[in-house]
């Protein structure tokens, strides 16, 4: 028996997606009922065909065999990006052993937010979302292909390929990750040399030996940030290979996976056993699945932005309702950096998400009849991969944790409610990252600081004038103003003030790095500052109001003397350079953060457009 809760939410999104499901399943069915090469001219399948081999001229020719499109974020700049060079040849050999093709069909890009944070590129971050989903379609629009391979792991990433995949949703997608890097510095210890280099406290050099012993090597960071939750929600909506999120990059079981992944992919194809179009499989069940995963494991506010825009790229209407509500019934199961000292391998030791899932599927949390890409029961998930010999297979987890710091059962949680809140008031409507807060911190009263930069709020703090208890507003960070960035940096001036004994909180319309904690941040403030929100009200000295556990985010001042105040316009020009200025459009068509922060969904209130 469904938890009523769920059943409720899951039935909600349903009745008010219906129209905008039915249309997308219509362009579906269209898809289906033209498959592809089928309707090429003979250009067309010359042109496919001029750079393979003859054997693979055949097959393809032919038609009777699955041909699969690999579509990859492979770069060097990215360790968690780094292992997939070598993917493409391993999945094509695969696939080779079971009579299939593919063919490398598109490189998307992929940028790193370590490496962007407090610089002008960070402005692209949310934005390079939208471009990786447009990119995916390009390399899958040539209409030959039976289904897709997507390789990608971080932050914007993996939900660019997503929704890129379901524009293409009568064809199966499996999704393919690299893994995490294996443990250095605790995670800790890197947040305390970073608090010291705020305060004056530590060199330059030390900050780096720090930096560097913590990201030292290919794959993923290796905190609880955006880039895991993103493992652990393909894994929630059943389109990994089942517990591949978190194998290191450099393991034979990791080698193993990705080989699976060849393998489910064509078995899913319209030439396989079972066919599995993924628009079909990306159902409101599996959405609501992904939130639950999110919320009981403390992950990334980033997926306030990114599941609703995935929702909508399926023809599902995703609200931050829904992930209030489901809140309230979703307890809090994992402490991974920054919610807990433990790191994702420590978190994989513990049990991982299979551990989490079988927890959440034993309490009636989770739709257990989903169709996924290995089969027809999450509860495939729930179980941990091994190799027995030269063979992949699957095992028990244990039923009790052997990690309680770490991981723990529904019975006993670490908090009674989910990770995340959604708070509401006279200020609009933010998100909450409270799995990462004391619980000592998750109200506060007290007067405004208003800024409209990051850099603004760094000089302030420089000069000793963040002083006394106060709530830090940074406005003009929305999508429409500058494509809201990550406000990374601002984290360790505000835990340092918070550990020298203010009551301190963050508003803002921009975002956090789905790494950061400690401090109280009402993050993704909608509407933004620049679209009418009001933030552009605010001056310094308003009293501010956050208090988590009643989900309520106000402003104490008189209805009349709002009323008389007129909307402040940024102070700062846009950031130059950086290839901000290729990006303008997307600015101005992007919607508002509750409904995914999107430039590709043209029906927003602001626009005036329909899809």
């Amino acid at each position: 028996m469904l938890h009523r809760i769920v059943e409720k939410v899951t039935s909600d999104l349903q009745a008010r997606s219906a129209q905008s499901r039915e249309r997308y399943l219509e362009r579906l069915a269209d898809a289906l009922a033209r498959p592809p090469r089928d309707r090429l001219s003979c250009s067309n399948l010359a042109h496919t065909l001029a750079a393979k081999d003859e054997d693979e001229r055949v097959i393809i020719r032919q038609g009777g065999a699955p041909h699969i499109a690999i579509i990859s974020s492979y770069n060097e700049m990215l360790s968690a990006h780094a292992p997939f060079k070598h993917y493409p040849d391993r999945l094509a050999a695969a696939l080779a052993r079971r009579g299939a093709t593919c063919q490398f069909a598109a490189g998307v890009p992929a940028m790193c937010d370590g490496i962007t944070q407090g610089e002008g590129g960070m402005q692209l971050s949310l934005f390079s979302r939208d471009l990786i989903a447009q990119a995916t379609a390009i390399g899958m629009t040539h209409a030959v292909f039976d289904g897709g391979l997507y390789l990608g792991v971080c932050d914007k990433i993996v939900p660019g390929l997503l929704i890129g995949a379901l524009a293409f949703g009568h064809l199966p997608a499996v999704f393919v990750p690299a893994g995490p890097m294996h443990s250095g510095i605790p995670n800790k210890e890197k947040a305390a040399v970073r608090q010291r280099f705020a305060r004056g406290e530590a060199t330059r050099e030390e900050l780096l030996a720090i930096e560097q012993a913590s990201y030292h090597a290919q794959g993923t960071c290796t905190f609880y940030g955006t880039a895991n939750t993103n493992q652990v929600m393909m894994e929630a909506m059943g389109l990994h290979v089942p517990g591949s999120a978190f194998i290191n990059p450099d393991s034979p079981l990791r080698d193993a996976l990705t080989e699976e992944a060849a393998r489910l992919v064509a078995r899913n194809s319209r030439h396989g056993e079972r066919h599995l179009p993924l628009g079909l499989q990306i159902d409101a069940r599996a959405l609501v699945n992904a939130v639950v995963m999110l919320l009981a494991t403390g992950g990334s506010t980033n997926h306030g932005l990114h599941l609703p825009a995935i929702a909508r790229a399926a023809g599902f209407k995703l609200v931050w309702e829904d992930f209030a509500e489901l809140s309230r019934v979703v307890p809090l199961l994992a402490r991974v950096y920054p919610n807990g000292a433990a790191d994702v391998n420590q978190f994989q030791a513990a049990g991982g998400p299979g551990w989490v899932m079988g927890q959440l599927l034993d309490a009636d949390l989770l739709h257990a009849d989903v169709a996924t890409v290995a089969g027809e029961d999450l509860a495939d998930y729930a179980r941990e991969p091994w190799l027995d010999g030269d063979t992949l297979a699957w095992r028990s987890l244990p039923r009790h944790s052997v990690a309680p710091d770490v991981l723990r059962s529904c019975a006993e949680p670490f908090a009674p409610e989910g990770g995340l809140a959604v708070l509401e008031g006279n200020l609009g409507r933010a998100m909450i990252k409270t799995s990462a807060v004391d619980p000592a911190y998750w109200r506060i009263r007290a007067p405004a600081r208003v800024f409209d930069s990051e850099t603004a709020v760094q000089h302030a703090y420089t000069a000793g004038e963040l002083v006394g208890d106060l709530v830090l507003v940074v406005r003009f960070q929305g999508p429409r103003a500058n494509g809201m960035p990550e406000l990374h940096k601002l984290m360790p001036l505000l835990a340092n003030l918070q550990h020298a004994g203010q009551r301190v909180a963050l508003v803002t319309d921009g975002r956090l790095s789905g790494a950061s904690g400690q401090v109280p941040a009402a993050l993704h403030l909608t509407p933004e500052a620049l679209a009418g929100g009001a933030l552009a009200l605010l001056r310094d000295g308003d009293i501010i109001e956050i208090d988590a556990q009643n989900a309520r985010l106000h402003v104490e001042v008189e209805d009349a003397q709002w009323c008389t105040r007129t909307p402040a316009t940024p102070s700062e020009p846009l950031a130059a350079g950086f290839g901000l200025e290729l990006f303008a459009a997307q600015r101005l068509l992007a919607g508002p953060a509750d409904e995914g922060g999107s430039s590709l969904f043209l029906d927003h209130p602001h626009t005036g457009a329909t899809p």
